[in-house]
């Protein structure tokens, strides 16, 4: 909000004056959803809190679009149902008032804090009562539209980089199970052309070394020359114990136990983690042979977990010639890559919406 009350600190423009403070029951009319197990199979979407369910016959409202909205369980997850629709009793939905545009209200909805509005002890809950009593502020309808189609539009592109995401995560996980043999096989499902014959047979011990560090979390510092990583990112500098190569960390006890990373030379990692290097064998084959070994078969440990390279160091590691192992490695080094680039993008646009949920309402 700028400094003149009730004005948002971004606007379209040719916009101007103060919004209106409404309680929400002056917005949109909160309906109820009901049972639908009397109801027979057809093609009319049902909805609860988690999303669309199952298709029925009759619809709970045929021709006005609304806003989902948990009463119980998941309270904070609001969604824009298209006519018709049914909602499950765990579902209230919310159908604007004629003048309220409905991606203007639902982005409204998203800024909302739902979990304060939560009524129970146990399961989170909402009533009418407490959504109707909700205070927001509106705007005219022309500018509502132009609110609430700018939203679509962003929450349209989010949801098309997510779909390629997801895409490039399903293609990963599909390629892991057919470029690489299946237990008791000693032959993939699909190959490069080129490359014929057994995989050989080996140890993952026999096809790399592992390293350890006694680096801590207070052993991070800012005027360190290269980066040292905790499970998840970068936490400081250091210059102990340099990796002068690629190398992949395991998470080897506590929270997340078990959890691979690939990280680059020139860097190095705490002692929560342990560090396997590549040796007659690609670092991106090996990559993708580590992610595909259950570690969970070799945690030890009653309180703190733990997973250790003498247990799944002996682990069944099959393995084709270098050459092979360099194209398979090659292939999913650019698969990640791919899949990064989406991740930062997804990144940033939700962070663009966030910010504008900010700066355009009041």
């Amino acid at each position: 909000m700028s400094a003149e009350n009730n004005v948002p600190a971004i606007r379209f423009k040719g916009f101007s004056g103060e919004w209106r403070d409404n309680k929400l029951h002056q917005v949109v009319d909160v309906k109820s959803g009901r049972d639908y197990k009397h109801l027979s199979i057809g093609n009319i979407p049902v909805f609860g809190t988690g999303g669309y369910m199952l298709s029925v016959n009759e619809a709970l409202s045929y021709d006005e679009d609304a806003i989902g909205i948990g009463r119980k369980g998941t309270i904070d997850k609001p969604y824009v149902l298209k006519a018709p629709f049914w909602t499950v009793d765990t579902l209230f939905y919310a159908v604007p008032y004629t003048k309220n545009n409905l991606n203007f209200v639902y982005a409204i909805f998203q800024k909302i804090n739902w979990r304060q509005k939560d009524e129970s002890t146990g399961v989170p809950s909402l009533s009418k009562v407490a959504i109707n009593n909700i205070s927001v502020f509106t705007t005219g309808e022309t500018e509502q539209t132009k609110i609430g189609n700018y939203f679509q539009q962003l929450d349209t592109l989010i949801e098309q980089h997510q779909q390629k995401h997801n895409k490039l995560l399903n293609l990963k996980k599909a390629l892991l199970e057919k470029m690489f043999p299946k237990q008791g096989a000693t032959e993939p499902e699909i190959r490069f052309k080129g490359f014929c014959g057994e995989w050989e047979d080996k140890a993952l011990k026999e096809i790399c070394t592992y390293h350890t560090s006694s680096l801590t979390v207070s052993d991070a510092t800012i005027e360190g020359k290269y980066k040292l990583h905790d499970a998840n990112k970068a936490i400081g500098y250091t210059d102990k114990n340099v990796q002068n190569f690629d190398y992949i960390t395991i998470i080897k006890d506590g929270s997340g136990v078990g959890r691979v990373r690939l990280l680059p030379k020139k860097t190095s990692f705490i002692g929560t983690m342990g560090a396997i290097q590549a040796e007659k064998s690609d670092i991106h084959f090996l990559y993708c042979c580590l992610i595909k070994i259950d570690f969970s078969k070799h945690i030890s440990g009653a309180t703190i977990p733990h997973v250790y390279f003498s247990a799944y160091g002996n682990d069944n590691c099959i393995t084709p010639i270098f050459e092979e192992q360099t194209k398979i490695g090659n292939l999913f080094k650019q698969l990640d890559t791919l899949i990064t680039q989406h991740q930062a993008q997804l990144k940033k646009l939700n962070n663009i919406k966030q910010a504008c949920l900010e700066k355009m309402f009041v």
